[in-house]
């Protein structure tokens, strides 16, 4: 009796496998921006400026190719937003010349140019807490 072998078609196997979801950084145009800022030592207490460097995120006009509704959805949520690079800087102060941590918020929301509005469900005091 001749053997049979199954051939293994791939189209026939996708059952129960899950498709994935665009990356997040994909609704974005990236690009670094640096700013500075006026902060007070915390050892000498003098206060200079500081270049602080950010990461601008800004949302893409359109789409991505290849998005699935799950992806629409969440495209139409995304907002564009700025994520603080710099975690250190050290003191101008000659004498001083420490190293202080930036404290506070480290992710900013950004207004953009079309005005859109917030989808209902937006908390922008939990927006940077994923």
């Amino acid at each position: 009796m001749p053997r049979r072998f199954a051939t293994a078609n791939p189209r026939f196997f996708r059952v129960g496998v899950k498709f994935r979801t665009m990356d997040e950084r994909q609704f974005y145009i990236e690009r670094q921006e640096t700013k500075n800022i006026t902060l007070v030592c915390p050892h000498c207490r003098q206060e200079n400026a500081y270049p602080i460097r950010w990461m601008v995120r800004t949302k893409k006009k359109e789409l991505p190719r290849g998005a699935g509704s799950e992806d629409r959805k969440r495209f139409e949520n995304a907002r564009s937003y700025m994520v603080r690079v710099d975690e250190m800087v050290a003191c101008r102060n000659i004498r001083c010349r420490k190293r202080f941590e930036l404290t506070g918020q480290s992710v900013v929301l950004t207004s953009e140019a079309g005005g859109q509005q917030p989808g209902p469900n937006f908390d922008p005091e939990n927006f940077g807490n994923r």
